[in-house]
């Protein structure tokens, strides 16, 4: 039952994920942000293309579309089903695992979307708010992407090291449970996903050719 009700919950995360906020305010406000800068669908080219207004509603947006699936689940449906702790972000990260997909693969723009950082953050907050553990490795978090953005000026490089927040915790929360095993792997696959979206801003990276924040083409 629990293994159908995941499945179900992924199917409804995907579709909330495949909001493409990015391409949608591009679109009303005259851009088309899949041939501008970069051509991704996501806050950093949306800040690049369209400004701070077009950034800071891409951003909003992405993290609306992961906060009202997870939160529902997480504050809803596992205590109605009398869920235990392990088991509630078990199924907080599927669905959130979901929003991820759809945002990074939607459907109606030929499976190209964005990187799924805002929408991974989001799932963040809403997977490890149930504890002081959790809002200390937020806040951590959160502190830790700034310091890097700010030194570096490459969203991508802290982009990549939050991601590792998923298995990290993870690790430190459950790893005596006997759910641990399937929510590391769960974990993991949040942060190949956002390696695999970030494959070129790796190389880039590497060879030193990597646009920094503020950059012009």
């Amino acid at each position: 039952m629990d293994i159908v009700i995941g499945m179900i919950f992924l199917v409804i995360g995907y579709f909330f994920g495949c909001f493409s906020t990015g391409y949608i305010v591009g679109r009303m406000s005259g851009h088309d942000i899949q041939s501008e800068g970069s051509g991704n669908i996501g806050t950093t080219n949306a800040l690049r293309t369209m400004g701070a207004k077009g950034g800071a509603l891409t951003f909003g947006g992405d993290l609306l579309k992961a906060f009202i699936p997870t939160l529902i689940v997480r504050f809803v449906f596992c205590p109605w089903m009398g869920y235990s702790n392990e088991m509630t972000y078990l199924m907080t990260l599927v669905i959130g695992l979901g929003v991820v997909i759809g945002h990074n693969f939607p459907f109606y723009l030929h499976f190209k979307g964005g990187k799924g950082i805002a929408v991974s953050a989001a799932v963040i907050v809403a997977a490890f708010s149930n504890s002081v553990t959790g809002w200390f490795m937020i806040g951590a978090g959160l502190l830790i992407f700034i310091v890097v953005v700010a030194l570096t000026r490459y969203v991508s490089l802290g982009s990549l090291i939050v991601v590792w927040y998923f298995p990290v915790f993870t690790t430190i929360m459950y790893w005596d449970t006997s759910l641990y095993f399937v929510t590391l792997v769960l974990s993991l696959l949040f942060t190949m996903l956002a390696y695999i979206k970030h494959s070129g801003n790796i190389k880039r990276l590497l060879n030193g050719t990597e646009r920094k924040l503020g950059e012009k083409k």
